[in-house]
Order: C-alpha cells, then structure tokens, then sequence
C-alpha cells in the first residue's frame, strides 16, 4: 500500500506530473492532521508534515508559505479528528477548533491545505460558521483545500509527442499482457 503523499511526491519528482506554479497567489499554510503526522509517527515511524509541506510548495510559490507552527509535530488538532465531525460533540469540537482558528489567524494565511477529509470539514465549514457567528476570527482566511485537490487544481497538462503516446501504447499492451487482459478488436 503506497499512501497518497508518497505517490504524489514520486509523480512529482519524476516528472510524471508537472505542476504550474503560478495558479494561487495567495498566501497559504498547511495544517498537520493528528492522524498523518503524530499518531503516524508513534504508529510507523515516519509521518507526512515535511512531506505535505514540501508537496504544496512545488503548487505554490514558497515564498508564500506561513507556518502554523514551528514544530509540526507539536501543532494543534482541529478538533474534528476520530470522528468528532460526525459525532454529537458541537462544543467540545469548537473549543479546539477556537484554538486552532487563533493559530489560522496568526499566520495571516489565506488559504489552509488540510489532506485529511475530517480537518477540511473543521476549518472549511465548522469553524467558519462560527466566524460569522461572532465567535472567532480567522484573519485572511478564504478557503481550505485537501492537499491533493491543490495539487490536481496545479497540473500542467502538456500534449504528448508521438514517441511518448507509442511508449505509454507499449507500457498499456506488456501490462495487459503480463495481467492476462484480452481486448476485443473494434469493427
């Protein structure tokens, strides 16, 4: 099993993928899901904030980039994580995430990539509610993206040369023939 930052930093650095630089120019941060950098690093040894900092700024100019927190590992939950979003929690999930908008804030960032599905829900719907409710301030903030949804809004997509579509032709009929794949010729 290879995870979604793994792959996407192999398709990048091998040029499989080619990204625009130049699509956002607002400033942005990365949120570090308890999930993928701290539970990760106790659970496998290895987590995904470099990575997932590493990825957003080959989408957007580095320049641009505002950390949240100095050490990733210490950074703060959102309040959404095991399953807070889903569950009848309300308070206790906006009191984190009354933190972790403070901390939005302070970066002046305008937008948050978050690469798990249960801290783009916070800080894209939940914490913004309360925003307009009076009750937090999130500075800048305009939008939170999943880390892949950045990276797919940055392709650049170039036309193949004939030698490339022949190549990928080969690649497609060994890897049909290698899984025993029969197509059907076409009248």
């Amino acid at each position: 099993m290879v995870s979604i930052f793994d792959l996407l930093e192999e398709y990048i650095k091998s040029g499989r993928i080619k990204l625009n630089t130049h699509k956002f120019h607002e400033t942005y941060t990365v949120h570090d899901p308890c999930n993928y950098v701290r539970k990760s690093q106790i659970s496998f040894g290895d987590n995904y904030g470099e990575l997932s900092r590493w990825i957003a700024q080959q989408c957007i100019d580095p320049s641009l980039y505002r950390e949240m927190c100095e050490d990733y590992m210490n950074n703060l939950c959102c309040g959404a994580g095991g399953g807070a979003w889903a569950m009848p929690y309300d308070e206790e999930r906006l009191a984190y995430g009354k933190m972790k908008a403070d901390q939005i804030r302070d970066t002046g960032a305008e937008i948050v990539i978050a690469p798990c599905h249960n801290c783009r829900d916070q800080i894209m719907k939940g914490l913004p509610a309360e925003v307009k409710k009076g009750k937090m301030d999130m500075g800048n903030y305009k939008e939170t993206l999943y880390l892949w949804e950045l990276v797919s809004l940055c392709l650049d997509f170039e036309p193949w040369s004939e030698a490339e579509i022949e190549a990928g032709h080969a690649e497609r009929d060994a890897q049909f023939e290698r899984d025993g794949v029969e197509l059907e010729e076409e009248e």
